[in-house]
């Protein structure tokens, strides 16, 4: 094994230990949620999108606004509602009467953790305008382009509950988030301890790291070794979601209607490598990529009238889905005979 090979397959004790820093400071606010919060960490390290589904006060505004507190980063609030233009977003043009002359006031939109608040509830002129921040990290007004900072994550929610009058989000705009989670009530005892908080002294989080070093992370995420059976792995998983029959699960060609996308192959190779960092490995395992399949397949498979009526999920179908296609064995086994 060479050096390049050592340092590949090597612990990452450092890096998981700071993860650790960091979940520990936001769960002295955040109660219960250890699922929720390993997926937002997952999709920062990745530096991909979330879109979150829920119903009110599961915490998911108080989650973000504290992770921004650890990270000494910055944190803006949108609530989207149907009266919301493009501009309240990502800014306009305002005409100085004094100078004669226009200047550029930004939007929310700049900052470093943004929270989309029931985007649903925008039109689709607006939903639009959040695209491009989205795909492009940048925003174009006037002819001018502005970059917004990196690290940039927008988290988006929306509620299950209320669905009158609202906009749903096209596809070309859910295919943009790199997971959809669904976040549950919590436990008796997990709303307990929630009561207590709220109600007692207030707790302030202290910062256990900067922007600057969560952009080192991101670095060495991309750097976390993933098996060519592991890529594999995915390519098929992604592949049966658009030919069912041709991965021998006819029953379900007639419930979806379309599959996933190309970036569902590339959000679950880059999230195994950001849930192996976290979990202090530099490289990833199927565990990985099996954990995060189901959120980041369920917003990308499109059900059919058939499935609708049946009242079938996109989860029922994804779970299908991968019980038919089974994870490579043991993808670094070669490596270790090597080694």
């Amino acid at each position: 094994m060479t050096q390049a090979d050592d340092q590949r397959f090597s612990p990452k004790t450092e890096t998981a230990e700071r993860m650790q820093k960091i979940l520990y400071e936001v769960k002295r606010v955040v109660v219960g949620q250890d699922r929720f919060l390993e997926r937002v960490m997952v999709a920062l390290l990745a530096g991909g999108h979330l879109l979150v589904e829920g119903v009110p006060g599961l915490a998911k505004t108080l989650t973000i606004k504290t992770l921004a507190g650890v990270l000494h980063g910055q944190f803006k609030r949108i609530q989207f509602t149907p009266d919301l233009v493009p501009a309240d977003l990502i800014g306009t043009r305002i005409y100085n009467q004094k100078s004669g002359e226009f200047s550029t006031a930004l939007g929310p939109v700049f900052t470093h953790l943004l929270l989309a608040d029931e985007i649903n509830r925008a039109p689709a002129k607006v939903q639009s305008a959040l695209l491009e921040v989205m795909q492009e990290r940048q925003v174009t007004i006037a002819g001018q382009t502005h970059f917004v900072p990196e690290p940039f994550l927008v988290m988006a929610t929306q509620n299950p509950i209320e669905t009158e009058g609202t906009y749903p989000l096209p596809e070309a705009q859910v295919d943009r988030f790199l997971m959809k989670v669904l976040v549950d009530y919590p436990s008796d005892e997990e709303e307990f301890v929630i009561a207590q908080r709220v109600t007692g002294p207030r707790i302030d989080v202290q910062p256990v790291a900067s922007m600057e070093q969560l952009v080192q992370l991101q670095r060495e995420c991309r750097e976390v070794y993933v098996d060519p059976s592991l890529v594999q792995y995915a390519v098929r998983l992604v592949s049966a979601t658009r030919a069912p029959a041709a991965a021998g699960l006819a029953e379900l060609a007639p419930l979806i209607t379309y599959g996933a996308s190309p970036r569902a192959t590339i959000g679950l190779i880059e999230g195994a490598r950001a849930l192996a960092l976290m979990r202090g490995r530099g490289y990833a395992l199927p565990e990985d990529m099996s954990d995060l399949a189901p959120d980041v397949l369920r917003h990308r498979v499109v059900l059919s009238y058939q499935a609708l009526s049946d009242n079938l999920s996109a989860d029922e179908l994804v779970r299908r889905v991968m019980d038919h296609v089974p994870p490579p064995a043991k993808p670094l086994a070669h490596e270790r005979r090597a080694a």
